[in-house]
């Protein structure tokens, strides 16, 4: 196996048993045992059980980041996709959270701990966005006098829903196509206007 396969086993065993066993409740034995792989081998790659946490973290991210770039790569107008990023971005940090069973008490409880290595993430979708606009901007369907001002905003406010969302507090009685009309009409209110 190659170092980058090695590595890549070994996170995905970690995330596994911190989803069923919690991360307080798993040890780095639990990982070298499950993955079997020996201590020495876990050791070579993650100095602690904190570092492999990170490690699990930043690998969902990087499916995020991955699922966000194919939609702003979709032959669909900016517009569309600005709404499609929202809704998979929202959408995939709940299905991580739900997926990881144990794992949620820790992203809540400990999520300041999970937003230090989110900077590189938020940096690289802010990014996104920002291309997006730029593109509406280009193609006449968004009148934005600061693009880089805009994505940031959108970024923030989007994951300032995140937690609200997850636990199902936001269009909870909606479906959700009237769920996706009501971003809809928020974001295309907030970008089409010239001024404020």
């Amino acid at each position: 196996m190659t170092v980058s396969k090695t590595k890549a086993r070994l996170v995905d065993v970690a995330r596994q048993l911190f989803a069923k066993m919690g991360v307080e409740n798993t040890t780095m034995n639990d990982i070298a045992l499950a993955s079997k792989k020996g201590r020495r081998t876990l050791y070579t790659y993650f100095k602690s059980k904190d570092e492999i946490y990170w490690a699990v973290v930043e690998s969902e991210l990087d499916i995020l980041w991955d699922l966000m770039k194919r939609v702003s790569e979709k032959n669909i107008t900016p517009d569309q996709k600005v709404v499609e990023m929202i809704y998979t971005r929202l959408d995939a940090i709940k299905e991580v959270v739900y997926r990881n069973g144990t794992l949620r008490a820790n992203f809540f409880r400990d999520i300041w701990r999970v937003e230090k290595v989110r900077k590189k993430f938020d940096a690289r979708e802010i990014t996104l966005f920002k291309n997006v606009l730029q593109e509406g901007c280009e193609k006449g369907v968004f009148h934005l006098d600061d693009v880089e001002m805009t994505a940031q905003l959108m970024h923030y406010c989007i994951k300032g829903i995140e937690v609200p969302y997850i636990r199902g507090r936001i269009g909870s009685g909606l479906d959700v196509e009237m769920r996706k009309k009501y971003v809809a009409n928020i974001v295309f209110g907030a970008l089409h206007k010239t001024e404020i």
